[in-house]
């Protein structure tokens, strides 16, 4: 389906999630505009965009904007029917003080759903993840699904799952109270894997790097929801376009969760020459709990270390026709994307 003359703006070009959106949106005909916080961004994007096979860029544009501040909000969506809101504040150390994350998370999305409203936007789809729906959720026989919701101020939850939990509140609470004609959509992706259209590569890559170069020596207890970055990208455009996607969130994962040890040992006999240095120890979580008392990365990992929370990907699979891949390809394509480059020896 060719959409000619219909205008996305996508935030935050430069990411992930975002640039396979823009590459799909391309590729389905639409014309994308993307907003850089600085616009040498650009050359990065269209390198991405190149290795993702696009061969003509004559329907993408670039707009300098960021979410702290209003400049150039309301001109970047000028003629845009859709807006993606992917991008996320960037912290380059974590904040000493929690706010110092979770005002500008939230004011970005406020800023950016004011400015769609202002400029008469149809739909904006933002990204926002599983730490906003599943980590209050404790009954281990049932699925979470997209009714239920985290709570702020559960015990050992993250500053950067709170802020994504208050900025998504507080999106659907602008909506109620302010939206106007605006229609507004959630994407809530579980571990995002999948393959890189460049050397920069997002977390789950450094975890699988770590998993598969020896530099973790005993595996901890941890259970991972898992999507392909190119299902998360078309999950957005699938809310976009349909209707009936308003008003609505919609969890992204491929189905079933995977432990690291059970990853490790996927990885060991689709690609044994890869996971030759790979552990296949399991990390006690008592030893964890010990050293959390001291250590940092054990403190960050410790909510996440004994916790088993299955997720329901019905929602999309039933109102958009969404068809994942499975957990196996998502974790193969970030594997070969390692080794592509150069992040890993072979």
């Amino acid at each position: 389906m060719i959409h000619t003359h219909q205008k996305v703006l996508v935030t935050g070009g430069t990411g992930f999630v975002a640039i396979h959106s823009i590459l799909q949106l391309l590729n389905r005909g639409y014309e994308v505009r993307t907003t850089v916080r600085s616009i040498t961004g650009k050359d990065k994007i269209y390198e991405m965009l190149k290795n993702g096979g696009i061969t003509d860029f004559s329907k993408l544009d670039f707009i300098e904007a960021d979410l702290t501040s209003d400049k150039n909000w309301l001109e970047a969506m000028i003629g845009c029917q859709y807006v993606l809101h992917i991008a996320s504040p960037i912290f380059l150390r974590l904040p000493k003080n929690e706010d110092e994350m979770i005002r500008p998370a939230v004011d970005g999305t406020l800023r950016v759903l004011k400015a769609a409203r202002e400029a008469g936007v149809k739909r904006v789809v933002i990204t926002s993840n599983f730490g906003a729906v599943g980590y209050s959720h404790k009954d281990r026989n049932s699925l979470v699904t997209e009714e239920s919701w985290t709570n702020p101020n559960e015990k050992g939850l993250s500053t950067y799952n709170k802020s994504k939990v208050l900025a998504e509140q507080a999106a659907w609470n602008f909506m109620k109270t302010e939206g106007g004609s605006l229609e507004l959509s959630v994407i809530n992706p579980m571990g995002i894997f999948g393959p890189s259209l460049s050397a920069d590569l997002s977390s789950g890559f450094e975890m699988l790097k770590k998993l598969l170069d020896g530099s973790m020596k005993a595996i901890p207890d941890i259970r991972l929801g898992i999507v392909d970055v190119r299902d998360v990208a078309e999950l957005h455009i699938l809310a976009m376009e349909n209707p009936d996607a308003k008003g609505q969130r919609f969890l992204a994962l491929a189905g079933g969760t995977m432990s690291l040890l059970e990853i490790v040992k996927l990885i060991k006999i689709k690609m044994p020459y890869v996971a030759g240095k790979a552990s296949t120890k399991s990390l006690p979580t008592f030893i964890i709990r010990l050293t959390a008392l001291f250590n940092d990365q054990a403190k960050a990992i410790l909510p996440l270390v004994g916790i088993y929370r299955e997720a329901s990907n019905e929602k999309a699979k039933t109102v958009l026709g969404w068809k994942p891949r499975n957990n196996e390809e998502a974790i193969m394509a970030s594997v070969i994307s390692l080794i592509k480059w150069k992040s890993l020896k072979v």
